[in-house]
């Protein structure tokens, strides 16, 4: 049960990434870099509007996360129990 003891306790945190990824990290960087290019060449509004979008684009991130990682659990738990069954 040292599992779930350590995930009561903080100690494990299921919504981090492995960034040690190198198509993770080449991804993030041209993402940064083309929010920057795009952000250059915008008025005040279309700022505005983009931030919008954004915040909209990570709270719609978050819960596809979680439902992800819902999915993932109860998965793994049917394959645990199919395991335990033979």
């Amino acid at each position: 049960m040292r599992i779930i003891e350590e995930f009561w306790y903080g100690n494990i945190e299921p919504t981090e990434y492995d960034t040690s990824c190198k198509e993770y990290k080449k991804l993030q960087e041209l993402i940064c870099r083309n929010e920057e290019k795009l952000r250059a060449t915008m008025t005040d509004e279309q700022k505005e509007l983009f931030e919008k979008y954004t915040d909209c684009m990570h709270e719609f991130q978050t819960i596809t996360d979680c439902l992800t990682f819902q999915n993932g659990f109860k998965l793994g738990a049917r394959m645990m129990l199919e395991v335990m069954e033979e």
